[in-house]
């Protein structure tokens, strides 16, 4: 019996090479989403610490230059917030992207994984085609010699 060789097998390769480098670039981009989301969590806890601190001042006695540096350093801590969001955003839109990409490279892989089970398939009739055939030939001699 002839060898099955599909002729696209070093394409098949590749796509399943770029499928692989595809699945990496995902997990760093939901590692580094992952990363920044807790950032941003750790943000939002340390406003709320601090607004809770600024909140404690404002109810006990009135050091006003103590609430003007609450104040301010909520501020800051809300500017470092918001700035956190943008970075979050980015690393999501990042991981969307990879996400797509490796959407699209699993598609391909198999599309070429099923052309090459339609090849083999056609492999496998064509040979027991050929082998029905050979058999034919050899009852026909067998049947015409025996004669």
């Amino acid at each position: 019996m002839a060898r099955f060789r599909y002729r696209m097998q070093n394409i098949l390769n590749v796509k399943e090479k770029l499928e692989t480098q595809a699945k990496n670039e995902f997990a760093i981009a939901a590692a580094r989403e992952r990363e920044e989301e807790e950032k941003y969590n750790a943000l939002l806890q340390r406003r709320a610490l601090f607004e809770a601190e600024l909140k404690r001042l404002c109810e006990s006695d009135l050091d006003v230059l103590t609430i003007q540096e609450a104040e301010n350093a909520l501020e800051v801590i809300k500017y470092h917030v918001a700035q956190q969001q943008l970075v979050l955003a980015a690393a999501r839109q990042e991981l969307e992207v990879a996400r797509q990409k490796l959407t699209a490279a699993m598609q391909d892989r198999k599309t070429h994984e099923k052309l090459k089970e339609k090849q083999f398939e056609e492999f496998k009739a064509e040979e027991a085609a050929k082998e029905s055939k050979e058999i034919d030939e050899l009852v026909s001699y067998r049947f015409g010699s025996e004669e």
